[in-house]
């Protein structure tokens, strides 16, 4: 038999439904079981419009990682020693200062453990760990003196050194297939907790505008520094490294532009041991990663409370793709520090808790969106397409207002999408949780399987306009919208290549479905017509399909010969019929639609397409 997941197609996928139509209000109930005897309410038709993802190409397009010049300092050349025990902080400092003075180059750590305190890069140096390399940081908190101009917790300050340190610096580089090792764990650092007393501290000038000059930390005080601090840097790459153990957040771009952060493994095990921070940033984008963290392991910030909206700084075009997130919260998390703003935050592509990644902890939440009324501020434009994951701790999708309930400024919270979701075992698909005060408004929720939930219904409080369109959960069609109308072709009537059109699954379209082989090369080809009059031009592919076992199925599908590649997850029974979206253009007059599977698993069970323009 065969099967798929409805997100399989979407890579390049177009949101069809939904994604433009969210200011439209939705009228009767918006989620959760019916009551005995109740009627579902009519389904409204949500109208074809423009993808906010159609925007995600310019964004890239300004996100460059730097260059260097061919030119390398070893370290090893400024008295660095890799024997885990000599103190190179000085051969660092001067090994960078060489590189900056001399127009830029790499600065190379070769292999080797290398202990140093802290590391303070500048302009045009790219500090490159060789594999095989490590740097290891000191454990004594003065090794981090004196204190630098920081943003603990989204209020600013002057605290300890982040153990690597940029500010004002342009194109920087952390590079390599070695190691940075916060070491944490082995200090005193974990005792600090949360801070305690400083915190409160801290928080009492950030809200009565103690000057920043004067909000001074550092020795005997108890806020932990994060491993890496980079502030007001442009043209910033991270890529390649093992980052470990940090005292707190592992990296945190603060006032940053031209981010990029590429195939990096996150671990950490103290307490606050966030992933990738990107705070009051913009053009970021964060790929190929590896998140097993002790906390959220993407949590896009823009400042706390009333500090936050004094420096009034966005966090905005946040992209993240094919990354990996175990963690002990969110796997993409907006907040809690969120006063100066958060929009344009996409997401594609993702995997929580993959069998192959489990980590320490299980994500708790896909997306975890965390505002309260002491917050302020604004979430807005966060969109989310082909995340898979299994056994998350509690929803797949958590937005709320109520993340701590004292304050009277309520944030914004509107224009949340999430398209070709697939999460097997969880506690809900959905917790959207507004105020009275201050709805939720626009969450949208397309082509989305959700099985093995152990709550029997959603929740969604205080929220305009959710609407939810080929969305499953635990097999059953939660659907509140019905996708735009396009022209249905069923499978019974296409060509079918090693395959036989059966009828024994209840739920399909027509007279039946094709059960394609299970060898790789089996195909089914459907010829569709352009728009009407016979006119080229741009339209979306609906595939509805199921597949009743675990293992992914792996197919090509081909319109006109142009091919995407995809994975098909299992939609938890052979009798539940999810759909997957994928943008096309058609060229005037007939076209080919081919689904061709890829491996000896064979195709999915293929009910029908439908072509809308």
């Amino acid at each position: 038999m065969s099967g798929t997941s409805r997100r399989g197609f979407l890579r390049a996928a177009v949101l069809t439904t939904g994604a433009a139509a969210l200011s439209v209000p939705l009228s009767g109930p918006l989620s959760g079981p019916l009551a005995a005897g109740q009627a579902r309410p009519a389904r409204a038709a949500a109208p074809a419009v423009a993808s906010p993802w159609d925007e995600v190409p310019s964004i890239l397009a300004r996100i460059v990682a730097p260059v260097f010049p061919d030119r390398t300092f070893p370290v090893t050349d400024y008295g660095a020693v890799g024997d885990n025990s000599t103190d190179c902080t000085n051969a660092f400092r001067a090994a960078i200062a060489a590189c900056n003075a001399a127009g830029g180059g790499r600065v190379l750590v070769p292999q080797g453990t290398f202990r140093t305190g802290k590391i303070h890069l500048l302009s045009n140096v790219e500090l490159h760990v060789a594999s095989g390399g490590t740097i290891r940081f000191r454990t004594d908190p003065a090794s981090y003196l004196p204190a630098v101009f920081t943003r603990w917790e989204g209020i600013e300050c002057y605290n300890y050194s982040p153990f690597v340190y940029a500010n004002g610096q342009t194109d920087i580089a952390l590079t390599g297939a070695g190691t940075i090792d916060g070491n944490a764990p082995a200090g005193e650092w974990s005792s600090w907790g949360n801070g305690g007393a400083d915190r409160d501290r801290l928080w009492g000038w950030g809200a009565n505008d103690h000057p920043v000059e004067q909000r001074r930390f550092g020795a005997g005080s108890r806020l932990r520094p994060n491993l890496i601090g980079l502030y007001n840097c442009t043209n910033v790459l991270v890529e390649g490294l093992d980052l470990r153990n940090p005292a707190m957040w592992t990296l945190h771009p603060v006032y940053c532009t031209n981010v990029t952060v590429r195939n990096v493994t996150f671990y950490s095990t103290n307490s606050q041991g966030d992933g990738c921070n990107p705070d009051s940033s913009t053009d970021v984008l964060i790929s190929g990663c590896r998140f097993n963290t002790n906390d959220d392991c993407i949590p896009v910030k823009s400042g706390r409370d009333r500090d936050g909206r004094r420096v009034n700084r966005p966090s905005q075009n946040i992209v993240v793709r094919d990354c990996r997130f175990s963690g002990r919260w969110g796997g993409i998390t907006v907040g809690s520090e969120m006063s100066g703003g958060v929009r344009k935050v996409f997401a594609e592509d993702c995997a929580c808790n993959a069998a192959d990644f489990p980590g320490r902890y299980p994500v708790k939440y896909a997306l975890y969106v965390k505002t309260s009324f002491n917050r302020g501020g604004f979430v807005e434009d966060v969109h989310l397409r082909r995340f898979t994951g299994r056994n998350l701790e509690r929803d797949a999708l958590y937005v709320t207002m109520n993340y701590e309930t004292s304050g009277n400024l309520p944030p914004t919270v509107r224009d949340i999408t999430v398209d070709g979701m697939t999460i097997t075992g969880a506690r809900s698909a959905y917790n959207i949780d507004g105020r009275s005060a201050r709805h939720i408004q626009n969450v949208t929720i397309t082509n989305s399987t959700f099985t093995g939930m152990t709550d029997a219904g959603n929740t969604a409080n205080f929220v305009d306009g959710l609407r939810l369109v080929n969305v499953f959960h635990n097999g059953r069609d939660i659907s509140n919208t019905q996708p735009g109308t396009g022209t249905r072709y069923e499978a019974e009537n296409a060509t079918i290549s090693q395959g036989a059109v059966e009828s024994n699954h209840a739920g399909h379209s027509g007279t039946g479905f094709v059960n394609g082989d299970n060898v790789a090369g089996s195909y089914i080809e459907w010829t569709v017509t352009g728009s009407a009059g016979g006119l080229a031009g741009a339209a979306t592919l609906r595939v509805r399909y199921a597949n009743g076992t675990t293992a992914n199925r792996q197919a090509t599908i081909a319109v006109n010969g142009a091919t995407v590649v995809r994975d098909f997850p299992g939609t938890g029974a052979w009798t539940t019929w999810t759909t997957l979206t994928l943008p096309v253009t058609l060229n005037a007059g007939n076209n080919t639609v081919r689904i061709t599977a890829n491996t000896a698993n064979g195709n999915p069970n293929l009910d029908y397409i439908e072509v809308a323009q």
